[in-house]
C-alpha cells in the first residue's frame, strides 16, 4: 500500500510538474502590438531651432498627443497652440474635421531667421502658424513632387553632379541643361565599379548610378574609396519565390582565410581641372582604409585610418590632397584586436586637434594629438570606458562624451553623460541619476534634453544646462493604460561568470500571474555579442519579445556573458577571441544554476534557451555543448559555421593567422591567411534535447548554408530535430516573424510543459 502510494504520488508530481497548461491567450495580449495603444511617448525628442536655445517638441500620454515649445534660457514650456483652437481653424479653412486629439501635422519646420512661425502640412496644404499672434494661414498647396533620382551626388555649392555610368565616374554642372558631361575615369567594371553597389546587376552599367564619392566641404574636390572585389569568390541564393520561376542570385562575399578579400584604394578629384590624384596607401596586404576628416575651409588635406588585416596594427595618416603624399602621424598596436565599437577619430580647428579613442591602458580613454601626430595630453582616464562623442566645443574647449562604469555603485552598463576640458581634462558628472541616459544638446552648448530611464524605472525627460543641472522637467511617460493590462516591470538580476569573480548584469521575466510557491522553466535569451550583449538596460515594454513569452508559463532571463559588451575593459570585450563557438556557454549555464539556487520558483531541470543570429549560432552550441543541462533551443538565422561567415566577423572576433613562405630562389615571401572557427556541426551528435532551428532561405547575411550544415550533421547521427525553412526571407522574416514567435512558443510549451496540443491553426488555443 506504501509502494502504491509512493507510486501515485510520482506521477501526480510528474503530471504538475510537466504537464502544465501554456497561457498562448495572454502571451498574446501583451505582444508589442496589442500593447501598442496602451501607452505614449517614452522619450522626448527635442527640435532644436537653428543657432537658439529654443526647441519644440510632441509628446503623446493617454489624454492625447500635444505640442510643446521651450525656451531654455527663459526655464519655460508651454504649448505651440491649442489643440481644440488649432482643429477648429483648420476646420474653417479645409472644411474637414480633426481630432484635436491626434492633430495630423506633419513636416513642421520653423521658417528661417524665426523662432515663432513655422509651418506644417496637412493633406496637401502647407500651413503657417505664428505663436505670438496665434494666427493660421495658408501658405502654398503641396504639389505631388515627383521623385527625386537617387543617382546625382551633388557638391555642397550645389554647382557640379557626380555620378557612374558604365561602372566610371562623370561629372557635370548641376543646374545647365546643355552641361557638357564629362567622363573622368574610364578603367571601372564590374565588381571594380566607383559605385556603391559592389554586388548590383551587371544590368546598371548603361544607366545613371549613385557615386561612392564624398565632397570636401568647399566643393573644390571629392574623393572615392574604391573597392576591388573582383577576385572575390562569389555566394548564391536562390528566390524560389521569383515568378514564373526561381532565380539565381549571386553575390560577392569574402570569407575568413579567404586568398582574395577585397581591396581599398583611395583617389582624390580635382572639380575644376578634373585631375586625378591617386594616393598610394600600400603598406599591409588586405589592408582596409576609412576616411575620418576632409578639411573644412581649404581642400588640401584629409585624415584616414589604415588597419592590417589582423586588425592588430593601424596607422592614423595625413593625406594632401593636392599631391597624394601621405605622411603617418602616429600608430598603434593592440592585442588582440582593435575596438570598432567605439575606436573613433575627430578632427578639430582644421587639423591642428585630434581626439583619439584608444584601448592601450585595457580601458578606453580619450586622447588629444596635435596635427603633427604627437600626444598633447590625455583627456579622460581612469578604470572605465568612454563611448561616442556627443558634442565638442570648439570655441571653449569642452568635450561632452558618454562613459560606462566609471562611478562607484553604478550599474557599469547605464550611459552616464560627461564633460571635460580638452586641455586640462577633468570629467565632470552630468548626469548623477543612477539610470541610462540620453543627450541632445543645443548648437550654443549650453543646455541639453535627457530622457532617462532603466528597465525598472519609468522614462523621465529634463532640461538641463551644460553643468547637468535640471532647469526644467519636461515629461514623465504615461504608462497608466498599460499597467490596467496587469503589466508589471521586469527585475534586474547579478550573477557571477563561471571564474566565480565577474559580474555578469541582466534582467528577469515572470508570468504576470506568478505564484512564487509554482516551479517554472526557464528560458535563457542570449546574444553573445562581441559588439554587444543586448541586454535592456533602458526602459522597455516588450523586452526584446521576453515579456510575452513569459506569459506562455516561463521564466525569461537575459544576462551578458564575458566577451560580449564593449561597454566594459578590453580583457571583457575580447574574452572569446580563438574561441567563437564556446566562449560564453559555461557563463550562462553557471548562471542559470545561480538563480536556480537563489528562487525556488526556478525549475533546473526544464531549461531552454534562445536567441536570434549569433544568439541563434549560441543557443544550438549550448544545446550540443550541455546536453545534460538545456532541454529545448529555438536557433534562428544562427551563424552555426563561422567559416562561412563573413571575413571581418570571424577573422576580427576569433583570429586569423599570417603565414610568410619563402617561394623560389629569388627569396620572395608569398603571404598568406589561415582562420578557423569551431563548428557547431562538429558536436552534432551530442544532441538529446529538442532543437528547432528555423532560417531564411534569402540570406545574404548569414548564409543558409550555416543551418544546413548543421541539418546535414544531425541527420547523419540520425537525429530528430525540427526546422523551419522560410521561403522569401532574409535575415530578418518580415511578415512571417510573427509566426515564428509563435511557433517558438508552442516549441518551448511543448518540450518544458509538456504541453502538446492537436491543433493545426497557431491562433487556435483552445
Amino acid at each position: 500500500m506504501k509502494r502504491l502510494i509512493l507510486i501515485l504520488l510520482v506521477i501526480f508530481s510528474t503530471v504538475f510538474l510537466f504537464g502544465q497548461k501554456a497561457d498562448f491567450k495572454t502571451a498574446e495580449r501583451f505582444l508589442d502590438e496589442n500593447l501598442a495603444s496602451k501607452y505614449g511617448d517614452l522619450a522626448v525628442y527635442p527640435n532644436w531651432i537653428e543657432q537658439s536655445d529654443i526647441f519644440w517638441y510632441s509628446f503623446r500620454t493617454s489624454v492625447g498627443k500635444n505640442f510643446y515649445y521651450v525656451n531654455a534660457t527663459m526655464k519655460t514650456r508651454q504649448q505651440m497652440f491649442d489643440n481644440r483652437f488649432m482643429a477648429s481653424e483648420l476646420r474653417k479653412i479645409t472644411h474637414h474635421p480633426y481630432n484635436e486629439l491626434d492633430l495630423p501635422l506633419r513636416d513642421i519646420k520653423f521658417e528661417k531667421k524665426s523662432d515663432t512661425k513655422f509651418t506644417f502640412i496637412i493633406d496637401s496644404i502647407k500651413f503657417l502658424f505664428d505663436i505670438t499672434s496665434q494666427k493660421l494661414t495658408v501658405k502654398d498647396t503641396v504639389r505631388r513632387e515627383k521623385q527625386k533620382p537617387v543617382w546625382p551626388t551633388y557638391s555642397p555649392d550645389s554647382t557640379w553632379i557626380v555620378y557612374v555610368r558604365n561602372h566610371n565616374l562623370w561629372m557635370m554642372k548641376a543646374k545647365d541643361k546643355d552641361s557638357i558631361e564629362f567622363q573622368l575615369t574610364t578603367d571601372g567594371e564590374r565588381y571594380y565599379s566607383f559605385s556603391g553597389y559592389s554586388n548590383a546587376d551587371d544590368t546598371i552599367k548603361d544607366k545613371k548610378v549613385k557615386a561612392n564619392v564624398n565632397w570636401f566641404k568647399n566643393s573644390k574636390k571629392f574623393y572615392v574609396i574604391r573597392r576591388d572585389n573582383r577576385k572575390v569568390k562569389d555566394l548564391f541564393i536562390i528566390n524560389v519565390l521569383a515568378q514564373p520561376r526561381p532565380v539565381l542570385e549571386t553575390y560577392k562575399y569574402a570569407m575568413p582565410g579567404d586568398q582574395f578579400v577585397p581591396q581599398s584604394e583611395l583617389i582624390i578629384f580635382d572639380a575644376a581641372s578634373k585631375k586625378l590624384i591617386n594616393v598610394d596607401l600600400k603598406k599591409w596586404d588586405d589592408q582596409t582604409i576609412n576616411v575620418e576628416w576632409t578639411s573644412q575651409k581649404s581642400a588640401d588635406k584629409l585624415m584616414l585610418i589604415r588597419k592590417d588585416r589582423l586588425m592588430k596594427n593601424l596607422d592614423v595618416c595625413l593625406v594632401n590632397a593636392e599631391t597624394g603624399a601621405v605622411t603617418v602621424l602616429f600608430s598603434e598596436k593592440t592585442w588582440p584586436y582593435f575596438n570598432d565599437d567605439y575606436m573613433r577619430l575627430r578632427v578639430l580647428n582644421e587639423g591642428n586637434d585630434i581626439i583619439w579613442w584608444s584601448e592601450r591602458t585595457g580601458w578606453g580613454q580619450l586622447y588629444l594629438y596635435d596635427g603633427y601626430g604627437n600626444l598633447k595630453n590625455q583627456i579622460t582616464d581612469g578604470y572605465f570606458v568612454t563611448g561616442r562623442v556627443e558634442r565638442i566645443d570648439t570655441t571653449g574647449r569642452m568635450i561632452y562624451f558618454e562613459a560606462f562604469g566609471r562611478e562607484q555603485g553604478v550599474h557599469p552598463y547605464y550611459n552616464m553623460k560627461y564633460k571635460a576640458s580638452l586641455d586640462k581634462g577633468g570629467m565632470i558628472l552630468l548626469t548623477k541619476e543612477v539610470a541610462d541616459h540620453s543627450f541632445s544638446m543645443s548648437k550654443s552648448n549650453k543646455y541639453f534634453v535627457d530622457t532617462y530611464s532603466r528597465v525598472d524605472m519609468e522614462p523621465l525627460a529634463v532640461l538641463r544646462d551644460n553643468n547637468g543641472n535640471i532647469i526644467l522637467n519636461l515629461e514623465k511617460a504615461d504608462l497608466s493604460q498599460l499597467y490596467l493590462t496587469g503589466w508589471k516591470m521586469p527585475e534586474t538580476l547579478v550573477v557571477k561568470a563561471k571564474d566565480g569573480v565577474t559580474d555578469l548584469y541582466g534582467v528577469m521575466y515572470k508570468p504576470f500571474n506568478f505564484d512564487s510557491t509554482k516551479k517554472y522553466p526557464v528560458i535563457s535569451y542570449v546574444y553573445p555579442g562581441p559588439q554587444t550583449e543586448k541586454v535592456p538596460y533602458q526602459f522597455t515594454v516588450n523586452g526584446e519579445k521576453n515579456v510575452a513569452l513569459a506569459q506562455v508559463g516561463f521564466i525569461v532571463v537575459h544576462f551578458g556573458h564575458r566577451g560580449g559588451s564593449p561597454m566594459r575593459s578590453n580583457y571583457y570585450h575580447t574574452f572569446g577571441y580563438n574561441d567563437l563557438r564556446d566562449y560564453a556557454l559555461a557563463d550562462d549555464k553557471y548562471g542559470i544554476e545561480q538563480l536556480a539556487d537563489k528562487y525556488r520558483f526556478i525549475d533546473i531541470d526544464r531549461v531552454g534557451i534562445y536567441g536570434r543570429s549569433g544568439g541563434g549560432f549560441m543557443s544550438t552550441a549550448a544545446l550540443l555543448s550541455y546536453p545534460d543541462f538545456y532541454d529545448a533551443a529555438v536557433s534562428p538565422a544562427g551563424n552555426h559555421d563561422n567559416n562561412i561567415y563573413n571575413q571581418w566577423w570571424s577573422e576580427t572576433h576569433n583570429g586569423v593567422a599570417q603565414v610568410e613562405k619563402k617561394t623560389g630562389t629569388d627569396g620572395k615571401t608569398e603571404i598568406s591567411f589561415k582562420a578557423a572557427v569551431e563548428r557547431n556541426q562538429d558536436i552534432a551528435s551530442n544532441l538529446k534535447g529538442h532543437l528547432l532551428l528555423i532560417h531564411g532561405d534569402m540570406d545574404n547575411n548569414v548564409h543558409p548554408g550555416n543551418t544546413l550544415r548543421v541539418v546535414d550533421a544531425l541527420i547523419k547521427a540520425n537525429k530528430r530535430f525540427d526546422l523551419v525553412y522560410v521561403p522569401g526571407q532574409g535575415h530578418t522574416y518580415g511578415a512571417a516573424t510573427a509566426y515564428l514567435d509563435r511557433v517558438m512558443w508552442y516549441f518551448f510549451a511543448e518540450h518544458l510543459l509538456g504541453d502538446y496540443r492537436n491543433n493545426v491553426d497557431l491562433l487556435d488555443y483552445h
